[in-house]
């Protein structure tokens, strides 16, 4: 299996060179030269199969000779290790042919663990294997950050910088961070937001000449691709959960980077029959507003009671407009360049052809706040605010009553505590029994000024592995 750059500016690179490259040297994704496709008979066939059995059948062909299936298998084994239910990505009913389906599971609470779980093991693999060390640099907007770390704490071969914005994240996800308190693990606040600390990452991708010689920066960020591989996963599942392939399935999902519902996407394209993919978003709605409006123009951005939304520059979505404008690196770019500077339009027959499969809902903190209250009153259930925000949606863009839609989980409701609390929740939502000394750890984070040069020089003086 090769890869290629949304961008069309490389030569095709190799799955292990693309996970350690993460952004492409022509600033595109990678994407795979070419997609696996599943049959509905093979797909049905995979019905009894646990959810780890399942992943090595869906990320192999992705992964081709780079790591042998038994090594592979041991790797998907290992990072679901971790998770608190036996299912990995249950499933729970709340309406008719409604359905959560949990993400939330894994060590810190957040779907994010489903592919950094795996990406930490598949790092540690391939560098021992290749005898070198790394530098991953990763900007979160809440749940990447922690989950980044959990999966990369023990690796020996790389120092983890992650960057958050100040003040902009739950009190819960930078305790998350910041409480880890290993030597090659820095958490840094910068003064400003996720679009800032996102920027900054691929700025210092692009010009990598700050870090030690023979260093590299390796993403953890959804633009490395062995993350959306590992999210492919739980589509192919929750569908095999709810009769497909036979029946048509629908999903909802919280977004802000565009990088799990992209997952979705590629599902589908896979084989996997997804009769509708909603686009979830809160105030920060430019997805919304590009898919019902062909308005994908910039504002600024507002912080909300769902911060990890809370982001404008969607960089998944580049990946989406590779396909949509028919694999033309020359199109996409000019895209990027128009969207960067602030307005990017869409041609009229790639809008309908998005909207065939696509629909896009904006919930402000008002709407989640109300579905939080009446979904607990209904059913007993406490969504936390993303997920409520991709409920909202679920129910609102729902095409076919009789087909099965999942509305993905993508966070445990005690992380969000304050959103829990303005819906009427009488107390903070309690943590699972091993966090639950959280708020007495201490805590390590530097708080820096948005300046490339301040970070990169905190990086550069830090390194220690």
């Amino acid at each position: 299996m090769k890869y290629i750059s949304t961008r069309g500016g490389v030569e095709p690179k190799s799955f292990e060179e693309v996970v350690l490259a993460g952004l492409a040297a022509d600033g595109g994704l990678f994407v795979p030269q070419q997609l696996p496709e599943f049959s509905v008979e093979e797909i049905a066939s995979w019905s009894g199969l646990s959810y780890q059995q399942l992943a090595l059948k869906i990320m192999a062909p992705f992964v081709g000779d780079a790591v042998p299936e038994k090594d592979l298998q041991r790797l998907i084994d290992d990072a679901y290790t971790g998770f608190r239910h036996a299912g990995v990505a249950p499933l729970v009913q709340t309406g008719h042919n409604e359905w959560i389906m949990e993400l939330f599971h894994g060590p810190t609470l957040a779907f994010k663990d489903f592919a950094l779980q795996f990406l930490g093991n598949l790092l540690d693999y391939i560098l021992a294997k290749r005898n070198q060390k790394v530098v991953v640099m990763g900007a979160t907007s809440g749940d990447t950050g922690s989950a980044a770390i959990e999966g990369c704490r023990h690796c020996k071969n790389l120092d983890i910088f992650i960057l958050h914005p100040y003040q902009r994240i739950s009190e819960v996800q930078r305790r998350q961070m910041t409480t880890v308190l290993a030597d090659n693990i820095h958490n840094l606040a910068l003064h400003g937001n996720f679009d800032d600390c996102q920027n900054m990452v691929k700025a210092s991708f692009a010009d990598q000449s700050f870090l030690p010689e023979g260093r590299q920066l390796v993403a953890v960020n959804s633009i490395n691709w062995a993350r959306i591989m590992a999210q492919i996963v739980y589509y192919f599942w929750a569908s095999l959960s709810l009769g497909g392939p036979e029946r048509k399935v629908s999903f909802s999902v919280p977004t802000g980077n565009f990088g799990d519902i992209f997952a979705g996407y590629l599902a589908h394209k896979m084989g996997l029959p997804i009769e509708q993919l909603v686009i979830a978003t809160n105030q920060n709605d430019i997805l919304h507003r590009c898919i019902s409006g062909n308005d994908h123009s910039t504002k600024p951005l507002q912080q909300s009671l769902a911060p990890s939304m809370d982001i404008m520059i969607s960089s998944n979505f580049e990946r989406l407009l590779f396909d949509l404008y028919q694999r033309d690196g020359d199109e996409v770019a000019r895209l990027m360049a128009a969207a960067k500077a602030g307005s990017m339009k869409l041609n009229d027959d790639v809008l309908a052809q998005a909207r065939e499969l696509f629909s896009s809902y904006r919930c402000d903190d008002a709407g989640m706040v109300e579905i939080i209250r009446d979904t607990f009153a209904e059913s007993d259930y406490l969504l936390d605010p993303h997920t409520a925000i991709g409920l909202a949606a679920a129910r609102h863009c729902r095409a076919n009553q009789d087909t099965p839609m999942v509305t993905l989980a993508t966070a445990h409701p005690a992380k969000f505590p304050d959103a829990v609390r303005r819906a009427g929740y009488p107390c903070d939502p309690p943590l699972p029994s091993h966090m639950s000394d959280l708020f007495e750890r201490e805590e390590r984070c530097t708080v820096l000024d948005n300046d490339s040069g301040a970070v990169q020089q905190f990086m550069a003086e830090n390194i220690v592995s």
